[in-house]
C-alpha cells in the first residue's frame, strides 16, 4: 500500500480502478441509501480505508513547518498574512492514491507527535477524539520557541450524493503568534468529494470555498477549490483573492493547482507561491507502538493497519470490528452508570474546544517544558 507521507500522490495519480467484487460491495451498500443520507453511521468496507487515523492525518498541515515559522519572522503584516495562507495551502497535496478515507477515531482516542528543527527548536502536537455523536476531533500544535500556537476542531459530516459522497469539513483552525497579541488567523476548510462510486473511475476532489481571516490585520483570503465539470475545467484547481476586509481592495490573486504548483499574482506580476512537487516533508517523531498507550492511534489500530498493508480485507474487517465493538461496550457501560466521557487533553469552550493546559508561561523555554510535559508525561486518567 502506498505511503501517503513518504510517497504523496501527485496530480494524475489520484484515480482508482475498483475491482468488480469491491464495486459490487459498494453498490449493495449504496442500494440501502437515499440521496442526502448521513454516512457517519454507515459501516464502510475496509478497502476504502487509508491506513491511518484522522487524528494523524491532520498532521499533514504540519508537514512544511518552515512556512509558518518563517511567517512570524516577517515584520510586514500583509506579508505575514500571505505566508499563513501559504502554510494552509501546503498540506493538501499529501494524500493516498485513489479514494481513501482515514479511520474514524473512537471516543477518547488520541495521537501525539513532535518535530525537531535544524536550529534546535521543537514543536509538539496532540489530537483527541472528544465527541462521538457528533464526531469531533480537537487538536493542538505548539512551538513555543517560535511563538506559534495552532488550535482547531474538525467535525466531518458525510453525505451520499448519488455517484459521489461528500464530506463536509466543518470546524475551524485558529493560528496565533504568541508574541503578537490579538493577531489570530481563523481558517475554514474546503469540502472533500469522492467521485465515481457507482460508475466511472473513482477519484477524490476538494470543492467549495475555504477562507483565511485575520480581523486585527483587516485581511481575508477567500479560496475557491474548483471541481472538474463533465466537459470543462481541470482537476485540483484553485482560485483565491487576498483582500482588505474594510474596503474590499484586492491585494493578491492565487491560482494554480493545490496538488502541483500554486501561483500568487500582485499587480500583474505572477510568481510561484507553493510547489508541491519539490516541497520536502519534514518528518514527525512518534513513539514506537509498544511505548504508546492502548488508545493511542497507531497502537489502537495497529492490527487493522497491518491487515490493510497486506491487502487482507477479511482480517481488516475483523480487526476494525474489534476496536469499534470494544468502544460501544465502554460507551454502554458509561451510560448505564450515568458517567459522562471527559476528554483528557481538551475542554469545551464556546463553540469549540480549548487545550486544558492553562497559564502557559511567556518564557519560551518554560512554556516548552510545560507543553511537552502536558502532552507526553501527564499520566492517563484512571478509567
Amino acid at each position: 500500500m502506498a505511503d501517503p507521507i513518504n510517497n504523496p500522490t501527485t496530480d494524475g495519480d489520484d484515480t482508482e480502478i475498483v475491482e468488480e467484487g469491491n464495486r459490487s460491495i459498494l453498490l449493495d451498500l449504496i442500494s440501502q441509501l437515499t440521496k442526502g443520507s448521513d454516512l457517519h453511521r454507515v459501516t464502510l468496507p475496509t478497502f476504502v480505508l487509508e491506513s491511518r487515523s484522522m487524528l494523524e492525518r491532520i498532521t499533514d498541515f504540519m508537514s512544511h513547518p518552515e512556512i509558518i515559522v518563517q511567517a512570524n519572522h516577517l515584520e510586514d503584516p500583509v506579508a505575514r498574512f500571505v505566508a499563513v495562507t501559504r502554510y494552509f495551502l501546503s498540506g493538501w497535496h499529501i494524500r493516498p492514491k485513489g479514494v481513501k478515507k482515514p479511520y474514524n477515531p473512537i471516543l477518547g482516542e488520541h495521537f501525539r507527535s513532535k518535530w525537531t528543527f535544524a536550529d534546535g527548536t521543537e514543536a509538539f502536537y496532540v489530537a483527541e477524539q472528544v465527541s462521538h455523536h457528533p464526531p469531533i476531533s480537537a487538536y493542538y500544535y505548539a512551538s513555543p520557541e517560535n511563538n506559534i500556537s495552532i488550535l482547531g476542531d474538525l467535525l466531518p459530516k458525510s453525505k451520499f450524493q448519488g455517484n459521489s459522497a461528500a464530506t463536509l469539513m466543518q470546524g475551524e483552525i485558529n493560528v496565533s503568534f504568541t508574541n503578537r497579541p490579538g493577531e489570530e488567523y481563523f481558517i475554514t476548510m474546503p469540502n472533500v468529494y469522492a467521485r465515481g462510486i457507482l460508475f466511472g473511475t473513482m477519484l477524490m476532489e476538494l470543492g467549495d470555498v475555504a477562507a483565511v481571516k485575520c480581523p486585527k490585520l483587516d485581511l481575508v483570503c477567500t479560496l475557491d477549490f474548483k471541481v472538474k465539470g463533465y466537459f470543462t475545467g481541470t482537476y485540483n484547481g484553485i482560485a483565491g483573492k487576498i483582500k482588505r476586509i474594510s474596503t474590499g481592495e484586492v491585494l493578491y490573486e492565487i491560482s494554480g493547482k493545490w496538488s502541483e504548483e500554486l501561483y500568487i499574482t500582485e499587480k500583474g506580476e505572477k510568481q510561484i507561491y507553493f510547489d508541491a512537487k519539490t516541497a520536502k516533508i519534514h518528518p514527525k517523531i512518534i513513539a514506537p507502538e509498544d511505548q504508546q498507550e492502548e488508545n493511542e492511534s497507531r497502537r489502537l489500530w495497529s492490527k487493522l493497519t497491518t491487515a490493510l498493508r497486506v491487502n487482507n480485507q477479511t482480517l481488516a474487517t475483523e480487526e476494525k470490528s474489534k476496536v469499534e465493538d470494544a468502544q460501544r461496550a465502554r460507551s454502554k457501560a458509561r451510560e448505564e452508570k450515568g458517567v459522562p466521557h471527559i476528554p483528557r487533553f481538551f475542554e469545551p469552550q464556546g463553540d469549540g474546544f480549548a487545550i486544558k493546559l492553562k497559564n502557559i508561561s511567556s518564557d519560551p523555554q518554560v512554556a516548552k517544558k510545560q507543553i511537552s510535559d502536558f502532552i507526553f508525561t501527564t499520566p492517563a486518567p484512571s478509567s
